[in-house]
């Protein structure tokens, strides 16, 4: 394994920073078989109308609405941590948590936790963003943890990213149109007209192993087509230095989960500045 500085130095530079096996392989079993209770979790909850059904996103491009079993073909599922212990724990798992400090300093909040799923056959592909652009927090220096769940390789769409992009500033607005950053294709693009992307890579993860990518960095992936899932488990924090900055129409305050340091306090709330 590198060492911190090294590590540190790189991410500077280049925006992201790969770690190999960091989750070991019991624990993305477990994972992988509360992604089939989630489903089926996903199933009630539009059975019965339920609210929280919200959280479970269908995948928009699949020619099948559910799996033989019945249950929904998901894109995606946000606020893990509420609809499962399993990533809730994740989300503090020890080895992470100590990369990202080492990235970011030793106090965490957790801004985000999702499960981004690409079915076999199905996955939809994502136009090249910045994620920053769609988040109220200034300044824009949040770290990402992709947790890859599956292998990911070029056959089923792993993340692309453009090396040292985090350091053109924002380059997209938040008005950019969300509906359009999901595609079908096999070739994804820019959602910005002018950007270069003519420097991107591929970043192949084995199960278990994390691509930690910094809030301003382009990235995207294309179309799943295989028979093979491509299912990652993915997580943004940042330091208390980082400011909440609501847009218009959005609260005043935000309450975060602390994942680490400020006096092992449980939730901290961020409040707008005058």
């Amino acid at each position: 394994m590198i060492n911190k500085t090294s590590q540190l130095s790189f991410f500077e530079d280049q925006g992201y920073l790969v770690m190999e096996n960091l989750i070991s392989p019991e624990e993305i079993t477990e994972c992988r078989e509360d992604i089939q209770r989630l489903h089926t979790l996903a199933a009630e909850f539009e059975a019965k109308a339920d609210p929280r059904s919200i959280d479970f996103q269908r995948e928009p491009n699949a020619t099948e609405v559910n799996y033989d079993d019945g249950t929904p073909l998901l894109r995606k599922v946000e606020n893990t941590r509420i609809h499962s212990p399993v990533f809730k724990r994740l989300a503090k798992h020890p080895r992470l948590i100590e990369v990202v400090q080492n990235l970011i300093g030793p106090d965490l909040l957790l801004f985000r936790n999702t499960l981004m799923l690409k079915p076999a056959f199905h996955g939809s592909g994502h136009e090249f963003h910045q994620d920053s652009a769609y988040w109220p927090m200034e300044p824009q220096r949040l770290v990402t943890v992709s947790i890859a769940l599956d292998d990911a390789n070029t056959a089923n769409s792993c993340f692309k990213v453009v090396p040292g992009s985090h350091k053109w500033g924002l380059k997209m607005k938040e008005s950019s149109p969300p509906g359009g950053r999901i595609v079908s294709g096999l070739e994804v693009r820019a959602l910005v007209d002018g950007v270069d992307l003519s420097d991107q890579i591929e970043v192949p993860l084995s199960a278990g192993s994390i691509l930690f990518f910094h809030s301003l960095i382009m990235h995207g992936s294309n179309s799943n087509t295989t028979p093979h899932s491509r299912n990652t488990a993915l997580y943004a924090y940042f330091s208390p230095n980082v400011r909440y900055v609501p847009k218009d129409g959005q609260p005043k305050e935000r309450t975060f989960v602390v994942a680490a340091g400020l006096d092992n306090k449980e939730e901290l709330t961020l409040k707008a500045e005058n």
